[in-house]
């Protein structure tokens, strides 16, 4: 099932009685294992009802044996297991209680940053009876739509570029995106729009000089706007981390090199997921790849390599991070 399907059937009270949540996005992880832990029971059954251990401090036998009690003047009793994942050594033993469940118990176990074997017992039986969950991350080109839907939940809105520049600055890090949003509601009193303004007033990331506006000025090779947002990063080294910024634009000329290869060949829709970007700013990929051919950004690559070493010693002994992000920019734009 996916988060959207156990969610409502939560909502609907129709509960699983196991949830095996796993995989590298501990978000949807936590999310569905909180809600069980505040809604299935009330607070007055929680007490006798409502267990949470930890994997590091418990065994696979002392939870099946936890999850074949009977409740307490309850329909149910809950029992989570954060962090199961350090029980991976011994999961396979949670096979045994798969074939004797306790139907009034709910088993959530949060097995973060990993996954079962699929190829084993336990993977096969909690597939089969539609138990397992899993957590993947968001694809970066996906980040922004997240985002937007997300908002929709919060009963906010968000433009696609605002949500595209969001994404590109908080990365790929849905807790860190969703406090984000959570912060920025509680200081809009009352206001339903994310604006930039609000986002550079209340985060930080500046409307005029940030990693995604130098990409752009680089793509339509806007000569003043890139050695403005260069001079702005020279200046703010501790905002605006080299490595960090060589790292964004080395993704960028990767994208754009992949348009060339894939351009021609599908719809603006899967062309934009072959990409890895959002179809919402397809179109400054188009215009880049005008200025850039892939010979060139071959050569820009090498560029990155270089002021890559650079920054960290390699061959530079005076030369700070600011020049050296100015220099780049300079022979990527000639």
């Amino acid at each position: 099932m996916t988060y959207e399907e156990i969610l409502f059937n939560l909502k609907q009270k129709k509960y699983s009685p196991i949830y095996f949540l796993q995989g590298e996005e501990s978000y949807f992880i936590d999310k569905i294992s909180d809600y069980i832990a505040k809604n299935v029971l009330d607070e007055s059954e929680r007490d006798f009802n409502q267990t949470v251990v930890y994997g590091r401090d418990t065994s696979i036998q002392d939870i099946i044996n936890t999850a074949k009690r009977y409740p307490m003047m309850s329909e149910h009793q809950v029992v989570i297991v954060k962090e199961a994942q350090d029980l991976s050594r011994s999961i396979e033993n949670l096979a045994d209680y798969l074939g004797q469940i306790m139907p009034s118990t709910i088993l959530v176990l949060n097995y973060k940053y990993k996954k079962l074997d699929g190829r084993k017992a336990l993977g096969k039986a909690l597939k089969k009876e539609g138990y397992l969950f899993n957590s993947d991350k968001v694809k970066d080109y996906k980040l922004p739509d997240w985002i937007i839907t997300f908002c929709k939940s919060e009963h906010l809105s968000i433009n696609p570029r605002t949500a595209h520049m969001l994404s590109e600055y908080l990365g790929n890090d849905l807790n860190k995106i969703a406090n984000t949003l959570e912060k920025l509601k509680v200081v809009m009193d009352g206001d339903t729009e994310i604006t930039e303004e609000l986002i550079q007033k209340n985060v930080g990331i500046s409307k005029e000089y940030n990693t995604f506006e130098l990409n752009n000025a680089l793509g339509e090779k806007d000569v003043l706007k890139a050695n403005l947002i260069a001079n702005h990063f020279g200046q703010n080294p501790k905002n605006y981390p080299l490595v960090v910024t060589l790292g964004v634009v080395y993704g960028y000329f990767t994208k754009l090199i992949k348009y060339h290869q894939y351009a021609g060949q599908f719809d603006d829709r899967t062309l934009a997921q072959k990409i890895g970007v959002h179809p919402f700013i397809l179109k400054e990929y188009q215009k880049a790849a005008r200025n850039y051919s892939m010979n060139k950004i071959a050569r820009i690559f090498g560029y990155l390599r270089q002021y890559d070493l650079a920054s960290k010693g390699v061959g530079n002994a005076s030369t700070n991070d600011g020049e050296l992000l100015k220099e780049l920019v300079y022979k990527v734009l000639h």
